[in-house]
Parts: C-alpha cells; sequence; structure tokens
C-alpha cells in the first residue's frame, strides 16, 4: 500500500503547490515580471517547443551531461577500483583528493574555456570533473566495505586478486557505485548548464542567459522547467539502471 502512496501524494502535492502559485499570484497581483503565473509558464514551455531551435539546444545540454557523465563513470570506477584495492597508494593521494575535491570547479570555467575553447568540450570537460569524485569516492566505498570473511573464502580458495575483484569486490561495491552515480548525474548536469551560463552560444543554459537578458521572465521559467524535466528523466534512467543491475539490494528490493 505504502508503493502505491506516493504514486497519489506526489501529484497531489505538486498540483497543490501550482495552486498555490496561481492564488498567490493572482491575490496579490504580482507582476510577471517578478513571478510569471503557472498558466503563463505553461504557455512559454508550449511556445519553446513550438521552436524547432529549443530541439538543438535541448540537444546540446543533453550531449554534454551525458558526455561528461560517461567520462566520469569510466575514470571513476577505474580510478576509485585502483585506490581501493591498494591502501597506500588511497592514503597517499587522500590529501591532493579531498583538496580537488572541496575547490569550487566554477573557478576553473575560466581555465577549460581557455584549454578547450568555448564550444561544447569545455562544458563537457566540466561536467566529468564533477561527476567524477562522488562516482570514485562511492568506488573506494564499496571496495573497501567488503567483508573480511568473504575475502579469507576467496584467499582460502587460492584465488587470484582478479578474481576476487570480480566475483566479490565489484558486486558488492556495484549499489555504492550507482549510489554514486545517482549523485554524479545531478551534478554532470548542473556542470553542463553552469558552464553554458558562464561561456556558452548553445544549450538550456545558454537560453535562459539570453532570455534573462531580454528580460523574458515568462520563457525563463519556461527554460527552467524544461531543464528541470530533462535533470529528473536522466536522474530517473540512472535510478532504473540500478534497479535493474542490483534487484538483490536491499535498497532496491525493500522497495517492492
Amino acid at each position: 500500500m505504502a508503493r502505491y502512496t506516493s504514486w497519489i501524494a506526489t501529484p497531489l502535492l505538486l498540483a497543490a503547490i501550482v495552486l498555490v502559485w496561481e492564488a498567490y499570484v493572482r491575490v496579490f497581483e504580482v507582476s510577471p515580471f517578478i513571478l510569471p503565473s503557472p498558466v503563463d509558464v505553461w504557455s512559454a514551455v508550449v511556445a519553446l517547443l513550438s521552436d524547432p531551435r529549443t530541439y538543438r539546444h535541448i540537444w546540446v545540454t543533453l550531449f554534454e551531461t551525458v558526455a561528461g557523465f560517461a567520462i566520469a563513470v569510466v575514470i571513476g570506477i577505474t580510478f576509485g577500483g585502483f585506490l581501493g584495492k591498494i591502501r597506500w597508494l588511497e592514503r597517499t593521494l587522500n590529501p591532493l583528493i579531498v583538496g580537488l575535491q572541496v575547490m569550487p570547479k566554477v573557478a576553473l570555467i575560466p581555465l577549460f574555456i581557455v584549454w578547450f575553447g568555448f564550444g561544447m568540450t569545455s562544458k563537457v570537460v566540466l561536467a566529468a570533473v564533477i561527476a567524477f569524485f562522488p562516482i570514485m569516492t562511492n568506488t573506494i566505498l564499496g571496495i573497501k566495505s567488503v567483508e573480511r570473511g568473504h575475502r579469507d573464502v576467496m584467499l582460502a580458495l587460492n584465488a587470484s586478486r582478479w578474481a576476487t575483484f570480480r566475483d566479490v569486490e565489484l558486486p558488492n561495491a556495484l549499489p555504492f557505485i550507482l549510489t554514486g552515480m545517482e549523485v554524479g548525474i545531478v551534478l554532470a548536469t548542473i556542470g553542463a548548464i553552469v558552464g553554458e551560463y558562464l561561456g556558452g552560444s548553445q544549450g538550456l543554459g545558454y537560453m535562459a542567459v539570453a532570455t534573462l537578458n531580454a528580460f523574458d521572465v515568462k520563457a525563463m521559467f519556461g527554460v527552467i522547467m524544461l531543464l528541470t524535466v530533462l535533470g529528473l528523466i536522466l536522474y530517473f534512467l540512472v535510478v532504473l539502471l540500478r534497479r535493474y543491475v542490483t534487484p538483490w539490494h536491499e535498497s532496491v528490493a525493500g522497495q517492492r
């Protein structure tokens, strides 16, 4: 019963938010230049989707996000796998990793633009850098969290390091890796959009800046709605991947 409650409660909650929003704008006669009504925003979304140029911008943002995320997944899992197995290397690099992790990535955008130009490459790199750290740290955590008894069994069976990694460590780390990927896809989306904000000529982030410069607040809200829907679709695709890859894990099985 609890499983189906969210299917009812979430739409009702969204409907309530929209109704309160609409009522607030009408009752207090809020200027559309400050906060347009949901009806105006919906009209802006329909107008944007009727313009073929919008799909080109959506495609650019989608490509930058997915490409950056894919790079982060490959490098993050590989790097995290090595550091999870080689403890002395992890301890040696840990201060450097923490320093890079807390560094404001937005400050790197000017450098990426200098190195990779104003095109999509700089946004892909930024998305990959931002999404890399949660994937890598979760991979390390997953590798290190294997129970000692399981390692002892593989040791007793005289299994090679590769066999131990393939049969024990990787399956154990998968739920952690996928949790990092869920965070990573959100950060990759943010990275691509921020890159377009600050140094792009195409993409939904660029569209948001263009509508702001034109004082078209309704269209800006419409672009934000498109960005939100795009981010939600990518996030739920990763969630579906988690359910498909790790159906045995309590975080997935417990939801049934």
